[in-house]
């Protein structure tokens, strides 16, 4: 069966939108249209019923769903096995937000060759909806994320807290941030405490939904914002960014999702690895905490948990 089709299923199914599913599959509608029907066809079923408010998987859709999720993973397995390079005799392909790339990510490739040499690696990157998809779909082993999704099959660890840290590219105290404040999105739980705790901030006139990468807008632009500890720690050492007295700090945990067939062998070196990389990059963050400290005698607050 025509991979492109179940893919297409799964999509729609994922997003219960056929306009949604063209947008993620860069696609017009009625391409999608015409490959559900394909589908429909060959099966002798209607998968969907569609809706103005969108399509609804019908009970031979839900059926269907199963089997089109193991024929996607038993191709990826084909398609990674057979691919592999002279020299190589295992693979592992992992996914990971673009935020958690550059600090840990990178850091876990380097750990990864230096223990398991004769171990292919791919490196996806994605948004965590999809990342999820690509794990149950098997297109990856394992992801990286701030928002982890369950689903059957898959399996969470928590690695650490991130710890969210408000700096300035200027000096500056609390009052004093204004107009030059960011609001950077790191989801509803930040949303909220934030909220909660910074109410003369609530409402700033720009919002990212960057990520880490926000830094680079926020030091290039004379801007502040809420950031991970570990990821500007260099841009702290250098001068172009600094942290701000006073302001309160926000645990954001990290996980490592992964697929609960992944190789014995493979799963449990690679954790290791990454349970070491993670653990020296608490060291840097731990540091960027301590200065915090220091200058903030007088508030010292954390919110969503316990950052330690």
């Amino acid at each position: 069966m025509d991979n492109l089709l179940l893919r297409t299923f799964l999509e729609v199914a994922s997003t219960g939108s056929f306009i949604n599913a063209s947008e993620r599959l860069f696609v017009t509608q009625s391409a999608v249209s015409l490959r559900i029907q394909r589908l429909e066809d060959s099966l002798g079923k209607p998968l969907f019923t569609r809706s103005k408010s969108g399509a609804e998987m019908t009970q031979a859709g839900r059926e269907f769903e199963r089997y089109a999720l193991s024929l996607i993973k038993i191709w990826e397995e084909a398609r990674q096995h057979v691919g592999l390079p002279d020299g190589y005799t295992k693979s592992l392909t992992i996914g990971a937000h673009y935020s958690l790339w550059p600090r840990l990510g990178f850091r876990w490739l380097d750990a990864l060759q230096e223990t398991m040499p004769a171990l292919n690696i791919r490196a996806e990157l994605g948004m965590p909806d999809r990342l999820i998809r690509y794990l149950t779909e098997g297109q990856i082993q394992v992801a990286l994320t701030y928002t982890p999704q369950l689903r059957a099959g898959l399996s969470a660890h928590k690695l650490a807290d991130e710890t969210l840290v408000l700096a300035s590219a200027r000096p500056a105290e609390m009052g004093e941030l204004g107009e030059d404040y960011v609001f950077v999105d790191w989801g509803p739980e930040f949303v909220q405490a934030h909220r909660l705790e910074l109410p003369e901030l609530g409402q700033p006139g720009l919002s990212l939904s960057l990520g880490a990468m926000s830094a680079e807008y926020v030091r290039g632009r004379g801007k502040a914002a809420y950031l991970p500890a570990r990821y500007i720690k260099p841009y702290l050492d250098d001068g172009s960014l600094h942290l701000v007295p006073g302001a309160p700090r926000f645990p954001f945990p990290i996980w490592s999702v992964w697929r609960d067939d992944i190789d014995e062998d493979i799963h449990g070196r690679a954790l290791a690895s990454l349970v070491a990389v993670q653990s020296q990059l608490s060291q840097m963050e731990g540091e960027v905490l301590q200065d915090l400290r220091m200058i903030s005698p007088s508030r010292n607050s954390e919110t969503l948990g316990n950052a330690g």
